[in-house]
């Protein structure tokens, strides 16, 4: 079994401000030429169709001529939804949308219910887990608790107990929406920590030959069998260094595997240059970055005059400014964004707690309740999208 996996399109985002639908055209008929090319038995696409729950039109049309394309391929696409998608929007017309041979996954309650493929070494069944925010799911599926391990463990459990029952041979594919420990993330994926943990285990996958995941942006091998395809584009300066890629992955008799990367298209390279004004207007190592997209940071110890009109003159596309003068990071002058580096929301709040008491931070009490009003805002968003 061919399969062509991807995840994180985020149909409909901007790239600091700049519109993104061409290129992410680009991307669709690079994705349908390669089923064609490649001779793929089946597509998997792991989540985040969309970056927001309510799409702007341009992106649902977009998304329509996507799923006519594949259908027309003749080659069968699993999808699942992910944390920036609606399940309940994205999953709409799914019974209709099956007969064309897209099989949309976006209900909890069906992650034990496969989706059954066949080639010449027997069916291959291909289990949907679509996005699981722990406290909408953890009854539905009879978690014993909150938390993401939690959650994804009790789906697996269905997913175990369902190809337990099925004939001796059958291969088993998960499609899964987590971080799951041992990847690396990117600035551009939405935080999904509950109780000040993002992150489950790779075992949680033990049992199935292969898990095609979404939501970290990085193309990325976990393990030989738990792989992230990562987004076909790059939606932050954060991957600047990714090689945009698809996985292509064969499944073979027992379960042997092989995978392969395709590179995407690649609408214009990212560059991130860092210096004094003056410096990056005159460095002549800098010239390869010129038709790029830059982010430049600017270390100058004030700020000089019109920053962004003059890098423009030598770098026109340059999109984003940061002002982090050479300063030490304890000085009390440095930059907010500095301090906040590197820190999650748990920790940030913990900070401000020392900070108003004199070094004194929440005890085990107080840090349960900080968790527990960041969790609880953090579902609150999460449902008010659903909700739209």
């Amino acid at each position: 079994m061919r399969m062509l996996h991807t995840s994180d399109w985020h149909l409909g985002r901007s790239f600091h401000r700049i519109g993104l639908l061409q290129a992410q055209r680009a991307f669709i008929d690079h994705l349908v030429s390669a089923v064609h090319e490649h001779e793929a038995d089946v597509v998997l696409v792991s989540g985040d169709v969309y970056d927001r729950a309510v799409p702007p039109l341009a992106a649902v049309e977009l998304f329509d001529e996507a799923l006519h394309r594949l259908a027309d391929a003749g080659v069968p696409t699993v999808m699942i939804s992910g944390n920036h998608d609606s399940p309940r929007r994205l999953g709409v017309g799914a019974g209709l949308i099956e007969r064309a041979g897209i099989h949309l996954r976006t209900d909890p309650a069906g992650c034990g219910s496969p989706v059954l493929l066949s080639d010449a070494h027997g069916d291959v069944a291909f289990y949907g887990l679509p996005y699981l925010e722990p406290a909408l799911v953890r009854e539905e599926l009879g978690a014993p608790r909150g938390g993401h391990q939690a959650v994804l463990r009790a789906a697996m459990d269905r997913v175990r107990a369902d190809l337990a029952a099925r004939p001796a041979g059958t291969r088993s594919v998960v499609l899964a929406h987590a971080f799951v420990a041992g990847g690396a993330g990117s600035d551009s994926e939405r935080d999904i920590t509950v109780g000040g943990v993002a992150s489950v285990s790779p075992e949680t996958f033990d049992g199935v030959d292969y898990a095609a995941l979404g939501h970290l942006h990085g193309c990325q091998t976990i393990t030989e069998r738990v792989r992230y395809s990562g987004s076909p584009l790059a939606y932050s300066f954060s991957e600047a260094d990714h090689r945009k890629t698809m996985w292509l992955v064969d499944l073979g008799a027992g379960g042997a595997l092989t995978a392969e990367r395709l590179d995407c298209p690649v609408p214009r390279p990212l560059a991130r240059i860092r210096g004094r004004l003056d410096e990056l207007l005159g460095d002549p190592r800098l010239e390869k970055h010129e038709q790029a997209w830059v982010e430049a940071t600017l270390t100058d110890p004030h700020r000089p005059e019109e920053p962004m009109a003059r890098l423009a003159r030598r770098f026109p596309h340059v999109v984003s400014l940061v002002l982090e003068p050479d300063r030490a990071p304890e000085d009390p002058h440095a930059s907010y964004a500095q301090r906040l580096r590197g820190r999650t929301d748990h920790q940030i709040a913990g900070d401000f707690v020392a900070h108003v008491r004199g070094g004194r931070g929440p005890d085990d009490a107080e840090s349960t309740v900080l968790t527990g009003a960041i969790d609880a805002v953090r579902l609150a968003a999460a449902l008010g999208e659903e909700a739209r």
